[in-house]
């Protein structure tokens, strides 16, 4: 037997500080007295005047000043990384008698004052511990419901032309459009390069609108926004899922200038106005939601099981999506949809000369162009890559719901495993030849109804993977048309009440399941989806 004696010295690891950027306190102007202080001090700047400089570097340089001077700035010093979203009225209460006995043991250094300062620290531990202990077990039931999911990821989570240039007489930005614009502008939103919030134009009011109609026209007419306006900070997100190590586990979000998303969302509205999505497309459309896809594919999956016919679904998973669209694509399939030559011109300025950099826990990188792909943050990006899917789908897109797409989320649905195999390398051959790229490895299948020795399914020879369930824009499909894991939970209660009374609708109207040698019709799966009873859960559908 050896018997050793150990002397260890634990040294406590200093922690590195780390220097960031120094930002305006713009969160304060949710209060009313910063936000007239912040007015009358701007309008002290312009010399008394209620209307904005036109130039928008003299007027961006001014608000920031003023709002430095007003708001003040942050200290510059990183924050030590603290979790709170635990806390309680317990723990708030113990922390702060904690805080008054140390600043009654500062201002008097008796042994009686060390004593209670000690006691109310070993309360404040005590209640600490607790209040974790709650939170986790209440965290960890809650991580095994839908709702749970939706948190977890809120924690870590839009015919043919002759293809010539559209020449169109092009209105004026009007009052109305900046200010649905604006109102639809959230506030608490991570600001750009430029230092200047969303928040700064509704404080202002009418003043922010008239500014902002003569900057935005400006703009039109030059086809040429500030140069400020073209830099952002990449922002990597991890999607909780495979190596934090590895960059393709990783999401890219913008940080861009908010005055920027003002603009887009105006040119965003007018080519709403003229642009005509095809019926497949579910994301990023008015009156359309995820719950409607999810219904008409449960419904179509319904009649096949209740006919006893065999069904398949294709789910196609592109890779880097926004990433990969290239920019000359993206021109020519606005030309297509019609969209004016102005319009057109005044995007392609937005993307010229982007530049970005990477912000990470540890500081950032330098500054470097961005040459490729749609932007991550953008409010206009969502409308652009419907644009591009409806012009790129425009051959090999079946009725709906043969095919249903939502943003690059696409179903290729068929009765034989033949037919859907060759719809499948159409899309693959559609897309892959415009720059875009489907996903073997995450490109997925599942049959309703199989039949014994029906076979597997290939692209470009390798086989497809086969499931027996797969989460589709939220909600969980399986094979043999049950709701399985969600069927319990209150959250799906209206969906399903939703398709019980889809399919009452079809019951009265008189129309059956599908039977042998029959083929079911777009419009009986479509048609009542967005129809007599519209979406029921907005919770649903996220």
């Amino acid at each position: 037997m050896v018997v050793c004696r150990m002397t260890l010295m634990v040294c406590k690891k200093k922690k590195s500080k780390i220097e960031i950027e120094k930002k305006t306190k713009w969160w304060k102007l949710k209060k009313e007295e910063c936000c007239e202080e912040f007015r009358q001090k701007l309008r002290q700047a312009l010399g008394g005047q209620v209307v904005l400089p036109d130039d928008w570097e003299t007027t961006a340089e001014m608000i920031r000043e003023t709002g430095r001077k007003v708001l003040g700035v942050s200290s510059g010093r990183r924050k030590e990384d603290k979790e709170t979203w635990w806390w309680n009225e317990e723990v708030q209460d113990s922390i702060q008698r904690k805080r008054l006995a140390k600043k009654k043991w500062d201002m008097d250094r008796t042994e009686e004052n060390r004593q209670e300062y000690k006691e109310s620290q070993r309360r404040a531990k005590r209640e600490v511990s607790k209040a974790k202990q709650k939170a986790y077990d209440e965290l960890y039931t809650r991580l095994d419901t839908r709702e749970g999911e939706k948190d977890l990821y809120r924690l870590a989570r839009q015919r043919d032309r002759d293809g010539k240039d559209v020449q169109q007489k092009v209105d004026k930005i009007r009052k109305d459009e900046v200010r649905k614009a604006l109102k639809r502008m959230k506030i608490g939103k991570a600001v750009g390069p430029d230092d200047i919030p969303v928040e700064v134009w509704k404080c202002l009011g009418e003043a922010a609108v008239e500014f902002l109609i003569s900057l935005f026209n400006r703009v039109l007419e030059s086809e040429r926004m500030p140069e400020e306006w073209r830099r952002s900070v990449l922002v990597p997100i991890f999607k909780n899922k495979g190596d934090m190590q590895s960059c393709s586990n990783y999401r890219e979000i913008e940080l861009m200038s908010h005055t920027m998303k003002l603009w887009e969302r105006v040119v965003e509205a007018r080519l709403r106005k003229v642009v005509e999505i095809c019926e497949q497309q579910y994301g990023f459309m008015p009156r359309k939601s995820t719950t409607d896809a999810i219904v008409a594919l449960r419904i179509l999956m319904e009649k096949y099981r209740d006919g006893q016919r065999e069904l398949l679904y294709v789910f196609v998973d592109l890779e880097k999506t926004y990433d990969r669209v290239p920019r000359e694509e993206l021109w020519y399939c606005m030309r297509k949809s019609g969209v004016a030559e102005k319009y057109v011109r005044v995007v392609k300025d937005m993307y010229e000369r982007s530049r970005t950099v990477v912000r990470c826990a540890v500081g950032q990188t330098e500054e470097f162009k961005v040459e490729v792909g749609l932007h991550q943050g953008s409010a206009l990006s969502p409308f652009l890559f419907a644009i591009v899917m409806d012009q790129l789908s425009e051959e090999v897109r079946q009725e709906s719901p043969w095919t249903m797409m939502f943003a690059d989320d696409i179903v290729i649905c068929s009765e034989s495993r033949e037919q859907v195999e060759e719809n499948l390398e159409r899309w693959r051959f559609a897309l892959e030849r415009r720059g875009m790229k489907v996903s073997r490895s995450k490109t997925e299948y599942m049959c309703v109804n199989e039949r014994e020795g029906s076979g597997t399914l290939r692209l470009q020879g390798e086989e497809v993977k086969k499931v027996q369930e797969f989460k589709y824009l939220g909600s969980t499909v399986q094979s043999n048309g049950e709701c399985g894991k969600e069927e319990h939970l209150p959250v799906f209660d209206d969906v399903a009440d939703h398709v019980d009374r889809e399919q009452a609708y079809l019951d009265d109207r008189g129309e059956t399941p599908v039977k042998e040698g029959s083929r079911i019709s777009a419009a009986s799966t479509q048609e009542h989806s967005s129809g007599p009873y519209p979406s029921q859960s907005t919770r649903y559908c996220r």
